[in-house]
This record gives C-alpha cells, sequence and structure tokens, in this order.
C-alpha cells in the first residue's frame, strides 16, 4: 500500500527518509553518482527544519521509504504570487514503475495550491528522458516567452 504524506521533520522516521531517499537519488546517475557527504547526511534535516520555505513530500510503500519531493517556495514577480519549485523528486530505484513519482508530483500540486502559488517550476537533465516524459505527463512544459526570444536556460555559478 502506498501513503503519500506531507514530512514532518521533528518525525524520526520521516527525517530518515529524507535522508536515505536523497542520498539514493544522488547515487544514481542522474543524481551525479555521489552519494551524499557525510556533513550533508548529518546536518541537512536541521538545516531544512530551520526553513519556512521548505515543503517535502514523502511516499511510503508498506512503511519503506520509497519517494521524496522536495520543494522550495519562490516569488514570481510578474505574477506576484509564491510559486513551488520542485528541487528533487526521486523514487527509490526497487519502486519505479508503480506511479509514485505522479502520486508525488500530485500532492506536490495540492501543497502549491494551498499556498497560493501561481506555478510550480522545475529543472530537469536533457538526458533524462524517463523524468522528461513524467513531467510532460502531468502538464509541465518549457518556459518560453515566444518563438523570438527562445526557450529558459538554466544556468548556475558555484561559490
Amino acid at each position: 500500500m502506498t501513503q503519500i504524506v506531507n514530512a514532518d521533520f521533528a518525525d524520526a522516521r520521516h527525517a530518515s527518509a529524507i535522508v536515505e531517499l536523497l542520498n539514493g537519488y544522488a547515487m544514481d546517475a542522474m543524481g551525479g553518482g555521489q552519494q551524499l557527504a557525510d556533513f550533508v547526511k548529518s546536518n541537512l534535516i536541521a538545516a531544512l527544519s530551520k526553513r519556512n520555505d521548505v515543503h517535502v513530500v514523502l511516499a511510503f510503500v508498506d512503511d519503506a521509504p520509497a519517494g521524496v519531493a522536495i520543494c522550495i517556495e519562490g516569488f514570481s514577480t510578474f505574477a506576484c504570487q509564491p510559486l513551488l519549485n520542485i528541487h528533487d523528486l526521486a523514487v527509490a530505484a526497487k519502486f519505479r514503475g508503480r506511479g509514485i513519482s505522479k502520486q508525488l508530483i500530485a500532492q506536490v500540486e495540492e501543497v502549491a495550491r494551498g499556498l497560493g502559488c501561481c506555478k510550480i517550476t522545475l529543472e530537469v537533465l536533457e538526458g533524462n528522458q524517463r523524468a522528461q516524459a513524467l513531467y510532460k505527463s502531468t502538464g509541465f512544459a518549457g518556459y518560453e516567452l515566444g518563438a523570438a526570444t527562445g526557450k529558459a536556460m538554466l544556468l548556475q555559478k558555484k561559490l
């Protein structure tokens, strides 16, 4: 039986599931292929719990951690409304193909609606065709103002 819940950082089971699932994602090729640093494993829950703009959705299958969506609020200046960014979305390998990611996204959408968000955003690797198909099937599309200006690009500058 699959259970989808909004995570409670004070719940040890939820905290453990978040770190376990995020570490599994990090070790996957689409997550970089390396486990999380010990510092991250030890401090992530405390750091997340200090923020009031982080929302985590968890999936459990028969009480086993199966999936996670870690979301961070942002703000759309053009809409003058909050938005919710799915920063990490992962399903443990042994639970893939069961529709868990769609259930996580559906719950993220409920969270976003409850916050009054105008949209949900995310980023996906070009080579992650499976994730792209999932996102398209759940209503996500590339961001483009118009053909003349082209599609939005995600850039980063590490500090």
